[in-house]
């Protein structure tokens, strides 16, 4: 072979699958696919615009399993075939050599048939082999871009040079302006192979089916649309495009060049330009009077350039609940950038949260929590759903007042669950002793009320605040006490028909610990910082903050009596 003709070497295609396609696997194999391992109809795309330096690459993205989805723009249709393996033994054994044939013989009946020159996408094909393993989230996978095989290979008379030492500036401008009106014709759907010739000065387009009417009188070229950005080569879907030419018209350039446009369409900062598009002059036999399949090649190599399946594992990311705490902490770092840099989104995510009372409050609450990052909320109540509850209060349904109602707390805990399964919400039934009301001086109801206070001591140690959201005064007066005792801060909230009470109480440094560390100090801003979250109570750490309208006491309420006032007032300080 003489040093003018070379051998044609062509830039593979590289498999590019964006997270959604693997979601969208994850959930056809569990609700359609199931165990069916059958081949799948499947579509990816390619684009011919990149920058320079970037590999060719076939792309699938969230609707690659949605054959009926359009591309994006300017992206080229390839046509796939999905196989999803049950077993990963069946995904390494299988047939590689025969799957890849099929292909290709499908390819080859596209092109013997006519059927590729109507349909010029029908060249571009590829094989996806599948493992998904959906209880880790890894996934196996193992690409295959067919390419049918000269038999005496394809050679390149001269080097390749770019279009614009070929053409001028204004015929530039004319290719582009006739590639669109291609585009058009085929109600907007990129052409991916298609006719470029010149009638007279003037650079025209058009589509594979009129190579016969415009041969005779014009110079045809042979133009496809290349992914490939290297300056002395073509890209992977130009040789099937081969294949075509050989198969179909190969008798007409006996002894003759073979004229290959490599389209490159680049639009960068407004401005479009094709002339770093390829031309090439190619040496190519015929293929009229050949009845069988040529030998096809392409599986992908993986990350060590060693012919073998990739592997991804997307554990962190795939995982619905992972998700939803993604998307709800990248919401609050957002809230956080525009509106209050300081707020340490850390400490309130770990602050934990007891709220006593599940009714219109306590549902409302635990919402507003939840959407400030919150993740320990816990719930306690003593009573049941009723039918007059799912209207009011925000995590109850007309089901929960059934047959007597769920209990409360129980009932809202697993309803935030459902809202953001990464919060950890518990509930617990408690009745709280309240001053002034008779607790019964039986052995049981005595031993009945010191379990719960015993409980809800145990509940308000191991949180950082109380929301106290009770129907009545009295039932905040231990609560509070027992707070107060164990330097826990306390957010005290009330409704009326038309009136409502919101009060922080204070939480006061020990005096021997008043020069605090700074982790200390952290801790202690990060627990308020989650308190003003839900009470829009901003004051100093020292001092109760109070948010009152129109408050006036019941007559027969027990906040008039001398001993509760004094009671509540010591746990105050």
């Amino acid at each position: 072979m003489s040093e003018s003709v070379k051998p044609v070497q062509f830039a593979p295609l590289t498999s590019a699958l964006d997270v959604g396609f693997w979601h969208a696997l994850s959930q056809k194999k569990l609700d359609d696919y199931k165990l069916d391992d059958q081949p799948k109809p499947l579509q990816g795309y390619y684009y011919n615009g990149d920058q320079d330096g970037l590999s060719g690459r076939l792309c699938l993205d969230f609707n690659a399993l949605d054959i009926s989805k359009e591309c994006p723009p300017h992206c080229f249709h390839s046509h796939g075939t999905l196989v999803n393996f049950n077993i990963l033994d069946a995904f390494k054994t299988s047939d590689k050599i025969n799957i890849l044939q099929l292909a290709a013989t499908q390819i080859w009946k596209d092109i013997t048939s006519k059927e590729a020159i109507r349909d010029p996408s029908l060249l571009s094909r590829f094989v996806l082999l599948t493992f998904a393993d959906l209880k880790k989230y890894h996934y196996y996978y193992w690409f295959a871009f067919p390419a049918l095989c000269a038999p005496d290979g394809i050679t390149s008379s001269k080097p390749a040079e770019t279009i614009n030492k070929v053409y001028t500036e204004e015929q530039l401008q004319q290719l582009q302006t006739s590639y669109d009106a291609l585009v058009t014709a085929h109600e907007g759907k990129p052409v991916a192979f298609f006719l470029v010739y010149q009638d007279g000065d003037n650079v025209c387009t058009a589509p594979l089916t009129e190579y016969d009417n415009i041969r005779g009188s014009h110079k045809v070229t042979f133009a496809f649309c290349d992914p490939c950005t290297l300056e002395h080569y073509p890209g992977w879907p130009l040789r099937n495009y081969l294949a075509l030419i050989a198969y179909h018209w190969g008798d007409h350039f006996s002894g003759q060049d073979v004229p290959v446009l490599c389209f490159r369409d680049r639009t960068r900062e407004g401005i479009r330009s094709s002339s770093h598009s390829v031309m090439l002059s190619l040496k190519l036999p015929s293929l009229s009077q050949t009845s069988d399949c040529p030998k096809c090649v392409g599986w992908e190599k993986n990350q060590k350039q060693k012919l073998a399946p990739r592997k991804v594992d997307l554990s962190s990311s795939m995982d619905p609940t992972r998700l939803a705490g993604s998307a709800v902490d990248l919401n609050l770092k957002l809230m956080r950038w525009r509106l209050l840099p300081s707020l340490d989104l850390d400490c309130v995510s770990q602050a934990k949260c007891l709220l006593l009372g599940s009714g219109t409050l306590g549902c409302n609450v635990a919402r507003c929590l939840l959407g400030w990052g919150v993740r320990t909320i816990t719930l306690a109540d003593n009573a049941r759903v009723s039918y007059s509850n799912p209207v009011r209060q925000s995590l109850f349904e007309f089901e929960d007042s059934l047959n007597g109602g769920k209990p409360k707390a129980q009932t809202a805990a697993e309803k935030l669950k459902k809202i953001f399964p990464g919060v950890n919400a518990t509930g617990h039934t408690l009745s709280i002793p309240m001053p002034g009301h008779a607790v019964g001086t039986s052995d049981e109801a005595v031993a009945q009320m010191k379990e719960s206070v015993e409980q809800l001591e145990e509940l308000i140690g191991d949180h950082d605040i109380v929301f106290l959201l009770m129907d009545t005064r009295e039932s905040r007066w231990l609560p509070s006490v027992i707070a107060a005792s164990k330097r826990k801060l306390v957010i005290n909230a009330a409704l009326g028909f038309d009136t409502y009470m919101v009060v922080r109480h204070g939480l006061k440094l020990p005096k021997e610990t008043a020069a605090s560390s700074d982790s200390c100090e952290k801790t202690e801003k990060g627990i308020e910082a989650a308190a003003a979250a839900s009470s829009s109570s901003s004051s100093s750490s020292t001092a109760a903050a109070a948010n009152v309208k129109d408050v006036a006491a019941d007559h027969r309420s027990t906040w008039k009596s001398p001993v509760f006032r004094a009671q509540f007032q010591t746990s105050q300080q």
